[in-house]
């Protein structure tokens, strides 16, 4: 077998994410979007199968990247960022919106890559971080032993060569007592000198059209590592100390070299690109002029980036062959179709969400591990509070927030957010003063009497809920 024939090590962990069992794991999350859920699963789980390819096929299988098709608050962001986060990859969510076209003030697409590496190196530095954690407090102990007690060079030979053994020996067993003092918290109130580094650079802001924010932020950097850092003498408790010391002997043991290739390796090849309101960026038959001449260049300017093309960052190149882009929208007044052909043709999978009923909100507010029943719950808890909703309530809070969005704007789950806060709201303020009972039951003519006079008010329902 060549070279090239060769099939990459299988990760056993990564084996296990099916898509039968990513879906499960989004349904602990969100509610509905079988078809959603369905279609990034088996997006990510081709991710795997083409990792295990011979070498030479490898580079020719690209990714489906996917389009979603909803109104604001069904899940599309949810869907994506649970989705990263699953498999532990490199994500970040940009709004195709606030990209123009080269030629125009503001952020340039390519910017997308660069905060995707950004993420990445954090990621990596992080985990890097993690592994040495235990080496680094140790030796973040023993700095903090040098300043209480420093351990003093023996002598080479003389007459005083025993005294010194004996004070060195002395000097050891006092060491390692405040070693125990120092894992113990006995020492916490006492302060030490510590030296630490103060980047004195000053802020330089570039003005221009071609990723401004980013190139100074490139120039910041490449300030801070040509000027020499000034350091200055500190006095801070012991525990603070450690937590200095800790951090500079962990940049001293993790390789920046070695975080730096994975973290590009895991962005090029697990990265994944969330771009949510690409429909205002689509122009209908016609618009040539006016707030909306730059829509079409943002499209032309984002097709390479999404076709394949090598974007360089302070990290160095990032190829964005691989990566995986989920691009979202309403498309009240436009549809995929009036997108650019050859973007449309980067994006062969499209699934359209479907809009939120009141068995659904029912469900979000109770199924879900972090539904908002139970973060409300949890919240009250901190302060010795106990509040339940009955199932009548629930449902009524579901009616309200599907009449609600029929009414006024269909704003999905989130029109869920501001009920609950409308419903809870004299509850959270008196809590803190003990004006209300330590168990609080939260039942459906509560809710009927605090919702029922501002959903019937259109005006106050608009701003309100």
């Amino acid at each position: 077998m060549t070279k090239s024939a060769k099939l990459i090590k299988s990760d056993p962990s990564k084996r296990e994410l099916t898509p039968r069992s990513i879906v499960k794991e989004l349904d602990k999350y969100i509610i509905g979007q079988d078809a959603a859920k369905k279609s990034v699963a088996i997006a990510l789980r081709n991710r795997w199968r083409r990792q295990q390819v011979p070498d030479d096929l490898r580079e020719e299988i690209m990714p489906n990247n996917i389009i979603l098709i909803g109104p604001t608050g069904v899940g599309k962001t949810e869907i994506a960022r649970r989705l990263a986060r699953l498999s532990n990859a490199p994500f970040v969510k940009v709004e195709a919106s606030k990209f123009t076209e080269v030629g125009y003030v503001g952020r340039d697409v390519e910017s997308m890559i660069r905060d995707l590496a950004e993420i990445a190196v954090s990621g990596v530095r992080s985990e890097k971080t993690a592994e040495v954690h235990d080496r680094a407090k140790a030796l973040a102990e023993e700095r903090v032993l040098d300043e209480l007690i420093p351990m003093k060079p023996s002598r080479k030979v003389g007459v005083e060569a025993n005294g010194s053994a004996e004070e060195e020996e002395e000097r050891r067993q006092t060491r390692e007592k405040l070693r125990k003092m120092l894992q113990n918290g006995e020492l916490d109130k006492r302060t030490i000198e510590v030296q630490v580094t103060s980047d004195n650079i000053p802020m330089m802001q570039v003005f221009g059209p071609f990723g401004g924010e980013d190139l100074g932020a490139n120039f910041q950097d490449l300030l801070s590592n040509i000027m020499p850092k000034k350091t200055k003498n500190r006095r801070v408790p012991i525990p603070e100390a450690l937590k200095i010391f800790e951090q500079e002997e962990s940049q001293k043991l993790v390789d920046m070299d070695g975080v730096v290739r994975e973290a590009i390796s895991r962005a090029e090849n697990n990265g994944i690109v969330f771009v949510d309101e690409i429909d205002k960026v689509a122009s209908t038959g016609g618009e040539t002029r006016g707030p909306d001449v730059s829509r079409e260049g943002v499209q032309k300017d984002l097709l390479p980036i999404v076709e394949g093309s090598t974007v360089m960052t302070k990290y160095g190149a990032v190829r964005t062959d691989h990566v995986l882009f989920i691009a979202s929208g309403a498309f009240h007044t436009t549809k995929p179709s009036d997108l650019i052909p050859e973007l449309q043709g980067r994006f062969p999978i499209r699934v359209e969400l479907n809009s939120l009923n009141e068995e659904d909100f029912f469900k979000i507010l109770t199924l879900p591990e972090n539904a908002l029943i139970k973060q409300y719950t949890a919240l009250l808890a901190t302060e010795g509070i106990s509040i339940k909703f009955t199932d009548d309530a629930i449902r009524e809070i579901a009616g309200v927030a599907t009449e609600v969005n029929e009414q006024v704007e269909n704003i999905g789950a989130r029109r869920l957010h501001t009920i609950m806060t409308t419903l809870l709201e004299d509850i959270l303020f008196d809590v803190p003063d003990r004006i209300v009972s330590t168990d609080v039951e939260i039942t459906r003519d509560m809710v009927r009497d605090k919702l029922s006079k501002i959903v019937k008010d259109r005006d106050l329902s608009k701003y309100i809920l």
